[in-house]
């Protein structure tokens, strides 16, 4: 007798139209900065939700600035998502002690993921964002298996070095048979304050051609800027604090180049 497939347990999300991955394959990146603001920037013009799944290391509650707010439960036990700055939000730092450690095997974050794809009153969403954990394991396969995904989009710095966990993200999803939708190069670059020359703050490496080779297109190139940081800890992302840093204009491009292939 053959072993069943894990993709038949698929279903869509009631309500939500377009479910988009991002995802990195290591840390350190910015994905969830590139997750946050992209939502962000998708929310102008559209209903959107934003899925922390980052069980061992949530960061959107901190990002957004709503790290003390607890989700409600509806009378049917629905998790009633947070909102804030025009998005629905959800992640296991709004149910959990900040410093607290979640130690939990495979099962358990399988169960976490079913959870907050199946038990959040997301409701009607053009888009809801998922911002994936480093690696490719238990929440990518959780996650692949539970939903059709509309795409991924895929986050890396110019170095080769995370371009090796980018190879293995890539490869990842060309398995589980999700389209690629793009590429995000995150501190791409830096302007230089005095002389406004475009300084490399990283080497680059080989990002251009892997990406050109396999037909994934460029979506933006983010460039650095300390006031991302320090808009994050504050919790109010620099897309809303500097709406017309060069920053922002970026992300706001990659968003409309993003809804473009669903509208």
């Amino acid at each position: 007798m053959a072993s069943p497939n894990p993709f038949d347990q698929q279903a869509k999300i009631p309500g939500v139209k377009h479910v988009i991955a991002v995802s990195s394959g290591k840390g350190g990146v910015g994905k969830s900065t590139v997750s946050t603001h992209l939502a962000l920037a998708l929310a102008k013009r559209f209903k959107v939700g934003l899925l922390d799944s980052d069980i061992y290391g949530p960061s959107i509650p901190r990002m957004l600035g709503c790290l003390k707010q607890k989700p409600a439960i509806t009378p049917e036990q629905k998790l009633i998502p947070i909102e804030r700055y025009g998005l629905k939000l959800m992640s296991i730092g709004f149910l959990i002690e900040e410093s607290a450690a979640v130690v939990w095997r495979g099962p358990m974050l399988f169960k976490a993921m079913d959870q907050f794809l199946r038990d959040v009153q997301w409701g009607e969403l053009d888009f809801l964002i998922v911002d994936l954990p480093p690696g490719t394991g238990d929440v990518q396969l959780s996650l692949a298996q539970k939903v059709p995904l509309a795409g991924a989009v895929i986050v890396s710095t110019p170095q080769n070095i995370s371009l090796i966990d980018v190879k293995k993200a890539v490869d990842m999803f060309q398995r589980l048979q999700v389209p690629l939708l793009g590429a995000v190069e995150n501190m791409a670059y830096m302007i230089n304050p005095v002389t406004n020359e475009r300084m490399q703050l990283f080497p680059k490496g080989e990002i251009d051609g892997y990406f050109e080779s396999l037909k994934i297109p460029k979506l933006g190139e983010v460039p650095f800027n300390p006031n991302v940081g320090l808009a994050s800890e504050a919790g109010i992302p620099v897309i809303e604090s500097y709406p017309e840093s060069a920053e922002s204009v970026v992300f706001k491009q990659i968003a409309e180049k993003l809804a473009t292939r669903f509208t």
